[in-house]
């Protein structure tokens, strides 16, 4: 039976002393989708393990209770960005923001996992001591300015990629000249109310596209400006062969059978793009045709310079952005941004965008490794000089996962192999007393990009983050068939890891 919500906003349940006076065995930064999943993996493995998470606001759900921009709703099917061990409910393919954050907030409950959340504590440094083998944490309380520290085995971050007190809002000259309101979809407004408006939205990714219908139902008109056009594909918002095997097969193998099934047409969709990018090109600009009409300028607002799968496709359920455009509801001006002025936006073209509201759905900004001082010995590590290992630790970095998802898949379906990788390596240390876990550089020190996803704002980020090495183990290959192989069945130990363990008298010391 589920576990009542008790305790869900409160950190109150936590025992800070303990956790302030002896070393914990886990600490798991951040309580979203990830975190949440990472903490579930956990205590399933240690059920008597000694752990904490650290979530600086004060509520579960990441990503899904930050954002609450109308519409809000994940952009990948829910079978694989829903965890495997707690199947998310019903046929839907893509579900809305408050669902999802309502499946989060349950599964937590459902696995106790609540009780041990720190709301309200936001990392602010960390140091690793070779002498110990601990990490300490410095832990600010957002609400005072109060910082306390929390000294712990291991790290297992699950922060998320981007910041969320800072998105990437570029200047715009004319700016202060707009009479209108400018919000950013990172900070929406609760109060706001969009009815009969005239709304310009300045971007061409998921937020965007998930926008500008959403609001074109109730506005006067909604104007989509884009300096880039994104591909964008249509998905049924209910998955028509999951409406018939649940009805057939029990609830288990369903999901089971259909969540395989998705993971291997989103497989096959990305190798089949980055094969051959000029035909998948073809087919989206033919779809795309298809759902606006022969007479629309496709080739101006919908076909991308850079080939499919280059950036994320963005996808639109059930054709909804088509829609509002071939309706007249919405339209979509493709160009480069002049200046704004007291009625809106004029682009370099001459073209003006008449607005009431101007909603810059301009991106994310990427946390590079993290957005504290990283320290080992208290000197700051350079992320920069670093190598990935398996995209799941970084070199020189002991006793630390940091859990990122697939950028051509389903975030979690990465996340969670992390999470269980990081169970099997915690489980060999403790059957064979090893107190550290480190992974090496490669020895041939030739660098490759972290990653070659041509979103800008990885882009803009990009020469700050940890290298890539020539082969494996110093490779993340975004390939979950690969990663399954070498995180849930390969050895624990290989070239690039290193395992060691204190004295006797060193851990007793540390105790």
């Amino acid at each position: 039976m589920m576990r009542a919500n008790a305790g869900l906003y409160s950190s109150a349940h936590v025992d800070k002393a303990i956790s302030m006076t002896e070393p914990l065995d886990m600490i798991i930064i951040g309580a979203g989708l990830s975190g949440i999943g990472a903490a579930c993996r956990y205590v399933t493995a240690f059920p008597k393990g000694r752990y904490t998470v650290l979530e600086a606001r004060d509520a579960i759900g990441g990503t899904w209770d930050l954002f609450r921009y109308p519409g809000i709703r994940s952009d990948s099917d829910m079978l694989t960005l829903g965890y495997d061990f707690r199947p998310w409910p019903g046929v839907k393919t893509l579900a809305s923001g408050p669902a999802i954050r309502d499946y989060v907030r349950e599964t937590a409950a459902e696995y106790g996992v609540d009780q041990n959340i720190e709301f309200g504590s936001r990392v602010i440094g960390t140091n690793f001591s070779t002498d110990t083998d601990l990490w300490t944490i410095d832990v600010e309380d957002v609400k005072s300015g109060d910082v306390r520290q929390i000294v712990t085995r291991f790290i297992l971050s699950c922060a998320g990629y981007y910041r969320y007190d800072k998105p990437y809002d570029p200047e715009f000259a004319g700016r202060e000249d707009f009479r209108g309101e400018i919000i950013h979809p990172q900070f929406w407004p609760d109060d706001f109310d969009h009815t009969g408006k005239r709304i310009a939205i300045i971007g061409s990714g998921a937020t965007a596209v998930t926008l500008v219908p959403e609001l074109a139902k109730t506005a006067q008109h909604v104007v989509q400006v884009q300096r880039t056009p994104s591909y964008v594909a249509s998905m049924p918002s209910e998955d028509p062969i999951m409406k018939v095997t649940s009805k057939i097969m029990p609830e288990s193998w369903s999901f089971a059978f259909n969540r395989w099934k998705n993971r291997m047409l989103a497989g096959s969709v990305y190798r089949r793009a980055k094969a051959n990018p000029e035909r998948a090109r073809r087919n989206i600009r033919k779809r795309a045709v298809k759902a606006l009409g022969k007479d629309y300028p496709v080739d101006v607002h919908f076909n991308p310079p850079y080939d499919p799968w280059d950036q994320r496709l963005c996808i639109v359920p059930d054709g909804d952005l088509f829609d509002a455009v071939k309706e007249g509801r919405a339209s979509i001006v493709t160009g480069h941004i002049e200046r704004f002025d007291v009625n809106g936006i004029i682009m370099k073209d001459g073209t003006r965008v008449d607005a009431d509201v101007i909603v810059t759905a301009t991106g994310l900004s990427v946390n590079v490794g993290t957005n504290y001082a990283v320290r080992i010995d208290g000197q700051a590590q350079d992320y920069s000089q670093k190598f990935t290992y398996r995209g799941v630790m970084t070199t020189d970095i002991p006793n630390r996962v940091d859990v990122y998802g697939y950028t051509n898949a389903s975030w979690t379906l990465r996340a969670d192999l992390t999470s269980r990788w990081c169970v099997r390596v915690l489980e060999h240390m403790k059957a064979t007393g090893m107190t550290r876990v480190t992974p090496v550089p490669p020895s041939d020190g030739t660098r490759f990009p972290a990653s070659d996803f041509q979103a800008g704002y990885f882009q803009r980020v990009m020469h700050l983050m940890p290298s890539q090495g020539c082969d494996l183990p110093w490779r993340n290959i975004q390939n979950y068939k690969h990663d399954c192989e070498t995180l849930l069945k390969g050895p624990i130990g290989d070239e690039g890891l290193t395992f060691s363990r204190l004295e006797q008298s060193a851990l007793e010391a540390a105790e």
